[in-house]
């Protein structure tokens, strides 16, 4: 008779485990929105190719100017796009670098040098860097080769953002709305 009951806790035990492991991968719960994907958008740049060295001149040894940013391939259905420009190498964590929401989704990239204002006729926005500033602040690590990558989402909407907002605002406004995104890498050491 014990052995009966053993085998039966067992058994039991077995079958909660298993019910678990099958709720918790149960896809039809996603962590994150399932609609966008499966599209890539490409994201390049004339100033530098990806995975190669960002040119000083888009650093702080340089005139530390945005470089122009190309893309395509965006659904049809795109009404805006967001970039978010971070380095994981950072001594400290993730530095975000840039971050730009609500560019019209007429947009096929970006003007070097983007002009250090917080709106833009057009309603994009800024929002806030590492630093605490509302434009494009370039790489400049404090030793060593760091990486940075450019991170574009075309949205299925403009964003409910005031200008300032910080990448993980951004972030948080963007779930579910991600149509397509892309990212271009490019390193940089001082």
């Amino acid at each position: 008779m014990a052995a009966f009951k053993h085998s039966r806790t067992r058994a039991t035990v077995l079958l909660l485990i298993s019910f678990f492991f099958t709720a918790c991968s149960n896809p039809s719960t996603p962590s994150q929105p399932t609609q966008e994907a499966s599209m890539t958008l490409t994201l390049s740049s004339p100033a530098f190719a990806a995975g190669k060295s960002i040119p000083d001149k888009y650093s702080c040894k340089g005139t530390n100017v945005s470089p122009a940013l190309a893309w395509s391939g965006a659904p049809s259905n795109t009404a805006s796009y967001a970039i978010i420009m971070e380095d994981p190498d950072a001594p400290s964590g993730t530095f975000v670098h840039w971050v730009i929401y609500n560019i019209p989704a007429i947009s096929n990239g970006l003007a070097e040098a983007v002009t250090q204002t917080p709106t833009f006729d057009d309603g994009a926005a800024q929002g806030k860097n590492g630093g605490n500033r509302q434009y494009y602040e370039g790489p400049c690590p404090p030793s060593g080769t760091h990486r940075y990558f450019f991170k574009l989402y075309a949205l299925d909407s403009r964003l409910e953002l005031p200008p300032g907002a910080t990448a993980a605002q951004l972030t948080k406004a963007m779930q579910g709305h991600i149509l397509a995104q892309g990212e271009l890498m490019g390193t940089f050491s001082k």
